[in-house]
């Protein structure tokens, strides 16, 4: 009986370690889709679990501002673009980039062709879909370089139509041109019937505008506590390792982030697509940050003429000891 006692004892202490796993909460920028698959694919094949993590995943949406709830205490790290960090930095919140499984930018002006838009200088004088939150800083700078205003229709301005997360003001003709990614709206437009020659697009990456996207970011102040970056360290390298899997198996990442969406608005044919492209974002990225493209992300913001993103260059808004660790 004794020597029962001491097995059950034994399974117990191994229960007991097996749940010692550190928790760590990602918030997303967006709702439950493949543009976050990495984050679902290292959750689902194990890989977080191999570094001894047990990571809840929060969906983003219309209501959540990723930067608010990390503020708030209610996330150890969050997916957010580089213009609305290094802006929520200048005023106040301290948020630092840790990794950047993004390399490129999937934003882009998705027009009407037959309004005769042909080249970004035809835009003036047009009605253009922007997304706000954070998501119109660097369409802000691209109209600054292009000298054009955003203060009103005229032959050196446009009208900026505030948009919602969706693609109804081109299709019912309000607007020229709308914001889309890439992986996303440009093919709701397609699928709404349009065809791909009635369309013109403009890729910020294209026009030297392209700021720094769905990026890692942590408080600066748990920066210094070894705990946290160790946990840190542990996500970024499982996080990569989801990232690159889904990468090489984009249909099965897509079927990972169907079974993870509780709304189930999510379609099979739209994530299929949706992985494919953002695999061609991530593509490039081993997880750490380039300093060229934060300078490029950083003049871009800066470039914004008499109202800029951020009015000076920030200190310490990146690091590289978190991707040294967990790369190397």
């Amino acid at each position: 009986m004794k020597h029962l006692m001491t097995a059950a004892a034994l399974a117990l202490g191994a229960a007991g370690a097996a749940q010692a796993a550190d928790d760590v909460t990602l918030q997303l920028k967006w709702v439950t889709q493949a543009q976050f698959a990495g984050y679902y694919v290292a959750a689902d094949k194990g890989f977080y679990e191999e570094e001894d993590l047990n990571v809840t995943i929060l969906p983003g949406g219309p209501d959540i501002a990723p930067t608010q709830v990390i503020a708030g205490g209610g996330a150890d790290v969050t997916v957010e673009w580089m213009p609305a960090a290094l802006a929520a930095r200048e005023k106040g919140l301290p948020l630092v980039n840790i990794a950047q499984p993004f390399k490129s930018s999937g934003m882009m002006l998705t027009c009407w062709k037959d309004t005769g838009i042909a080249e970004p200088a035809d835009l003036a004088n047009r009605t253009l879909g922007v997304w706000f939150f954070g998501n119109e800083f660097p369409f802000m700078s691209w109209m600054s370089q292009l000298g054009i205003s955003t203060e009103g229709k005229s032959e050196s301005g446009v009208e900026v139509l505030k948009q919602g997360f969706n693609v109804d003001p081109l299709l019912q003709r309000q607007a020229d041109c709308i914001s889309t990614m890439t992986y996303n709206e440009y093919w709701q437009v397609i699928d709404a019937g349009v065809g791909a020659d009635e369309l013109i697009t403009f890729k910020y990456e294209d026009q030297g505008v392209a700021t720094l996207e769905d990026g890692l970011y942590v408080l600066e102040e748990n920066l210094s506590d070894e705990a946290f970056t160790g946990k840190m360290e542990r996500f970024v390298r499982a996080s990569m390792k989801g990232w690159k899997y889904a990468e090489e198996h984009p249909d099965e990442a897509a079927e990972i982030v169907l079974d993870n969406d509780a709304s189930g608005a999510q379609t099979e044919t739209h994530q299929k697509r949706m992985m494919g492209e953002i695999a061609k974002l991530t593509a490039g990225s081993n997880g750490a940050l380039d300093p060229a493209d934060y300078e490029r992300t950083v003049s871009t913001l800066m470039g914004g003429g008499s109202d800029p993103v951020i009015t000076k260059a920030p200190e310490g808004a990146w690091t590289h000891a978190i991707t040294d660790a967990a790369l190397n």
